[in-house]
This record gives C-alpha cells, structure tokens and sequence, in this order.
C-alpha cells in the first residue's frame, strides 16, 4: 500500500547549478512545485542522461516508494538522492554526484510521473527539467558571483556614507542648538541685567 502524503511544506522551483568541479561531488537539482499544496499526490522520478557530443540518452536513476535504483553502470555507488525525504508527494527530486569526472559532462533530464488525486477523479502530469552540466578542473567564477560581490561592496560603501552624512547632520544640529542656547542665556541674562538697572532708577526716583 502506498503511503500518501499532503505537501504542505514552502517549494520554490530553483534552477541547478551547471558548472562541476572535477574530482568533488556536485548536487544536479530538480524541482517541480505542485500548484496547488492542499491537494494530495504521489511521484515517482527518473533521471537520463546524454554525454558531451553524445546523440543518445540513457536510463541513469529511479526514485519512487520502493526506493532508489541506479540504472546504469557508469554511475552504481556515485549517486545519492539529495530530493524529498518520507514522503511519495515528490517535488525535489535533485541528486547528488560523487567524484564528479570529465565524463560527467553533459545533458542530464530530470522526469516527474506525477498523479494528483482530486474528490472525484485522478490526474498525471510528467515535468521534464534539464540540466546543462560542465565539468572543470577548477572552479571560477560566474557572472551572478561577480555582480553579488559587488553589489555587497557597494551597500557597504553606501552604508558608510550614509553615517557619515548622518553624523554631520547630527553635529551640525547639536552645534545649531548650542548655538541657540549660548544667545537665548545671554539674551536671558541682558534682560535680567537691564530689568535689575531698571529697579535701580526707579529706586533713585522715589528716593529725591
């Protein structure tokens, strides 16, 4: 009996990574959404593959309730599911490559065979995603690499002159109101000078 699952969990189609380092491991990623989370399903995965100036694809990888199978010889023990876990409602299927090689280099194709179960009748669905994977000796740097560095570069430096607009901002406030205190206190003591000279010749008055 296959067990079924609702999704209700968050699920953000993200592209895959396409550049692999050779000699490390590399996750290929897949994921399809379901539109609408409420509604009960059940996938099961298959992932193909056609080398660099290959014509053909082939079988590589399964996923469904039994499990994972690998498919083909070329990658038995270098591939581990990196996808949905205790659940058949499959919507990341991405694996994971061990010690990627030359030969990985390629066109991988991800398949969906998905059924929503609705009240009253079945639907199937198959997803296709591709991946487009270079191998490289070593790894450089993407233009999204280059544009996030220097855009955090910039926040930073905006940051900074920020603060410093704010600090003179503040310096000048605070000087403007020292200001205004220093004539408001002389202003205050020329009144109680005068007021005091004031009593005095009244004082002078009564007394002739």
């Amino acid at each position: 009996m296959i067990a079924l699952y609702e999704g209700r969990g968050a699920c953000a189609e993200v592209d895959s990574d396409t550049e692999a380092v050779a000699g490390v491991g590399f996750k290929l990623g897949c994921i399809s959404c379901k539109r609408r989370t409420e509604v009960i399903a059940t996938a099961t995965v298959k992932w193909y593959f056609r080398g660099k100036g290959e014509s053909d694809f082939f079988h590589i990888y399964s996923y469904n309730e039994d499990g994972a199978t690998v498919e083909s010889d070329n990658f038995v023990d270098r591939v581990d599911w990196n996808g949905s876990k205790r659940s058949n409602d499959i919507q990341d299927a991405s694996i994971y490559l061990l010690n990627v090689t030359f030969n990985d280099s390629g066109t991988y194709q991800c398949f969906f065979d998905r059924i929503l179960f609705y009240d009253n009748y079945e639907y199937t669905t198959v997803i296709t995603k591709v991946v487009k994977l270079t191998v490289v000796a070593k790894a450089t740097r993407g233009t999204a690499s280059i544009v996030s560095e220097f855009m955090m570069y910039f926040t930073v430096i905006g940051l900074q002159v920020w603060l410093l607009i704010e600090m003179i901002y503040c310096y000048r406030k605070i000087s403007a109101h020292g200001e205004e205190a220093l004539r408001e206190a002389a202003n205050a003591e020329y009144l109680a000078i005068a007021t005091e000279g004031k009593d005095n010749c009244g004082g002078v008055q009564v007394g002739e």
